[in-house]
């Protein structure tokens, strides 16, 4: 350090820095204060990309489960209608969530809605293809597509266990997925129908609890406030009524930069 440089350092000020930076206690403005009166805060609105990204995936599972369980119909007469939808709203629409994810800075949801929309759009590409004799027709139910399911379980398995720093909620949806995956794999590598079938069912409940995440985050964006709880690790986030966070920003109410959604 130079001589006769005095520092600037909000951290330091008030351990051993300089007494005249503002920031020493005997100025009265320590903590959070220290850092809304020296830092500039550029306004970057980025509303929470995974509401879109969880409705789409919710949706699009919700419709291949089903199938899958035996809800409804056959996959050769219900997938060729299935498929756009999931490829736009489960693929794309995920897909550019997650892109936004990164924007926000949410690493686990650029991850997770990034793989998973990547999955819609090939699958929906893949079924499409079917139809049309450019691929087997029954491309999707052989064991070399089981075999993707393996990836997938793997790197949802990853996220699921970073949710857990997260929510319940979201470890809920993304534990509930990663066990889908590996019976689907199971059923379509073996190959063993139950396996699939249980797959179909367990993958249900993960998008019925992807539904109610992205209603809870919904809700909280839209009111400022926890109504639906997500079983965050601030217990505060999670009282209905309660401010979800406290950011630094302008004291106006005005936005500040924050990590996550």
């Amino acid at each position: 350090m130079r001589a006769g440089h005095r520092t600037t350092d909000p951290l330091r000020a008030g351990q051993g820095g300089d007494p005249a930076t503002p920031g020493n206690p005997s100025d009265g403005m320590v903590g959070k204060e220290v850092w809304e009166d020296r830092s500039r805060i550029v306004l970057t609105p980025v509303a929470a990309p995974s509401v879109l990204g969880l409705f789409g995936f919710a949706t699009a599972t919700l419709m291949v489960a089903t199938l899958l369980a035996g809800w409804w119909g056959t996959p050769a007469t219900a997938a060729p209608v299935i498929a756009p939808f999931a490829l736009f709203f489960g693929g794309l629409g995920q897909l550019l969530a997650g892109m936004w994810s990164y924007r926000a800075r949410d690493t686990l949801a650029t991850a997770m809605h990034g793989t998973w929309g990547t999955f819609w759009l090939a699958w929906g590409s893949l079924v499409l293809l079917g139809q049309t004799g450019l691929v087997p027709a029954g491309a999707v139910d052989s064991r070399a597509f089981g075999f993707w399911f393996i990836g997938l379980s793997v790197v949802t398995l990853f996220g699921t266990i970073a949710a857990m720093t997260e929510s319940v909620g979201l470890f809920t949806v993304l534990g509930l997925l990663t066990a889908g995956s590996v019976l689907l794999a199971i059923g379509l590598i073996a190959p063993l129908a139950w396996a699939v079938v249980a797959g179909g069912w367990v993958l249900v409940f993960s998008a019925g609890s992807a539904f109610y995440v992205a209603g809870a985050m919904l809700l909280a964006a839209t009111s400022g406030r926890t109504i639906l709880p997500m079983g965050k690790l601030d217990a505060a986030s999670n009282i209905p009524g309660r401010r979800p966070n406290d950011p630094v920003e302008y004291s106006g109410g005005m936005p500040g930069a924050r990590v996550g959604q």
